[in-house]
């Protein structure tokens, strides 16, 4: 018989465990024949099961970025993987019930973004779609580009401080942003399916970011500040959006551009050309000059790249021929550039999919309750936690665990997702073979060497192994951490996972894990 472990929303476990303390039920994979209940009673109980192993629900993805915003509802099916040991929930089926259009992220005279027509243009798509908030069951919020550098990005998460914890709110930094775009333009199942290195190149608004795919995941990212709206002009000509690394590449190539005056044609394409060689550079990983150095946000991209290119953000729509009317700014006259520019070196230009709207739609949701008896607490006193990013080292586990090249996989984890060392997170490792102490013992030193951060926040091990307090004490009694540890086993995760660890659940002492996870539409 298997571990009960159930999905939201209902049944609760509470309820399921009433019945069948009061009915006697025996709960297994597959329904067997109950003669003693009516057909009445069979039907329920049939359902019951059915809604143990599946979830349906109304998710919605929200975007707000540097030049331009829009979200999207989308009607999900989970469903449970029977005979493995995490009954993770898989999606099974996702439908977009309605996009809305993409506009201008509005900004006020101060450069602050204006979080209260942000939340008119939100409240009328909610509207349109004929969804009201009460009826979305989970989501996800994003903020990605120069929206996080606002100062009021918190106002913008408040604008959904109601749904509270059924929201994934992540202000995403120049490193996960860039991962985003791959997953959400479809880049990253691209390279599984073409078993070839893609290179994704996001150009929004603001900002360029380059993620090396590799066999279904990302590998290395880098991000630079070029974007289609650096610079804006309105009908006339003048420009009235001047940019930070615009103004720094005028400068350097001594043009006759400047906000509130109208601009010749001829600089226009100075800088587009100036702009387009850099990322040209970068693209076929060329010494970086010194302006290329000077817009860089990251370090450059890492791992032998290959010929095989795709495109996400506002740009890739006019690569791609979705998109012909022009907004008064750089982006046709790059993209337009640019393409000529990459088919002439030889470089093959996929279409994965999605472009503009290469970001989550939204988050499932799902409940697991694990036994009390079989975690490791530090401090009984730290639970609840709430919404933790998951982030799962490319760590491929041999006989002899190398605990130094454990540390440097967790260390590019946490830097890939942006985040820093100290901040509260969890760390899903992939455990298997024999539990012996010299294996356990070397998984514990690489933890330490990458997480023993001086006053850091909680750190939640989640380990797909039995083997989760047992590595705990390990850790407590032989590395101890300058942190409160929770191990948790039994669960597997991802990253672009965020859970939930709740408390104790008397009488039988179950500790509910809440994952939440990103969805895309590869």
């Amino acid at each position: 018989m298997n571990t009960l472990k159930i999905a939201s929303p209902e049944p609760s476990f509470s309820e399921l465990l009433s019945l069948g303390l009061e009915t006697g039920l025996a709960f297994h994979d597959d329904l067997e024949p109950h003669t003693h209940l009516t057909e009445e009673e069979q039907a329920a109980l049939a359902d019951m099961m059915w809604r143990l192993d599946n979830v349906e629900f109304t998710t919605v993805g929200i975007d707000v970025g540097s030049s331009t915003s829009h979200l999207m509802f989308s009607r999900v099916h989970l469903r449970r993987r029977k005979n493995h040991l995490s009954s993770r929930y898989v999606v099974v089926n996702r439908e977009v019930i309605w996009s809305s259009p993409v506009r201008f992220t509005p900004f006020l005279d101060d450069e602050t973004i204006d979080a209260q027509a942000l939340g008119k243009y939100f409240a009328e798509a909610y509207d349109a779609a004929g969804i009201k908030r009460q009826d979305v069951d989970t989501g996800a919020i994003i903020l990605t580009g120069e929206a996080v550098k606002r100062r009021n990005a918190k106002a913008i998460a408040e604008l959904f401080s109601e749904e509270g914890g059924k929201f994934v709110c992540a202000t995403a930094g120049h490193r996960l942003e860039c991962a985003l775009a791959a997953h959400g333009s479809g880049a990253v199942s691209l390279s599984k399916t073409l078993n070839r290195p893609v290179l994704n190149i996001d150009i929004g608004g603001g900002t360029t970011k380059l993620a090396l795919c590799l066999g279904g995941r990302v590998s290395s990212v880098s991000a630079i500040a070029i974007g289609g709206r650096l610079l804006a002009q309105d009908d006339t000509g003048k420009i009235i959006r001047l940019d930070e690394p615009a103004r720094r590449i005028i400068q350097a190539l001594g043009l006759d551009l400047e906000l509130g005056k109208k601009a010749q044609k001829e600089n226009i394409q100075k800088l587009v050309h100036e702009f387009v060689r850099l990322l040209i550079s970068c693209i076929r990983q060329q010494p970086l000059d010194e302006r290329a150095q000077s817009l860089m946000l990251t370090q450059e991209i890492e791992g032998e790249i290959g010929f095989e290119l795709s495109f996400s953000g506002g740009v890739s729509e006019y690569i791609y021929g979705r998109e012909h009317r022009a907004f008064g700014d750089l982006a046709l006259p790059i993209a337009n550039e640019l393409y000529g520019a990459l088919l002439d070196r030889g470089f093959t230009i996929h279409d994965p999919g999605q472009g503009i709207r290469a970001t989550a739609i939204g988050a499932s949701q799902f409940t697991i309750q694990v036994s009390g008896r079989t975690i490791y607490l530090s401090n009984n006193e730290i639970l609840p936690l709430h919404n933790l990013p998951v982030i799962r080292p490319a760590f491929i586990e041999e006989d002899a665990i190398n605990s130094v090249a454990l540390a440097e996989d967790i260390c590019r984890a946490r830097a890939r997702m942006d985040i820093e060392p100290g901040r509260a997170l969890a760390l899903a490792i992939g455990f298997s073979g024999s539990p012996e102490y010299h294996r356990l013992r070397a998984l514990a030193e690489g933890i330490h060497q990458a997480c023993a951060d001086k006053a850091g926040e909680p750190l939640v091990l989640i380990i797909d192994n039995d083997v989760g307090r047992l590595l705990g004490r390990l850790i407590q009694d032989e590395f101890p951490l300058h942190r409160d540890l929770v191990c948790i086993d039994g669960i597997e995760l991802g990253e672009f996972d965020f859970i939930d660890v709740g408390r104790k659940v008397p009488p039988a002492q179950v500790v509910p894990v809440v994952v939440k996870s990103l969805l895309f539409n590869s």
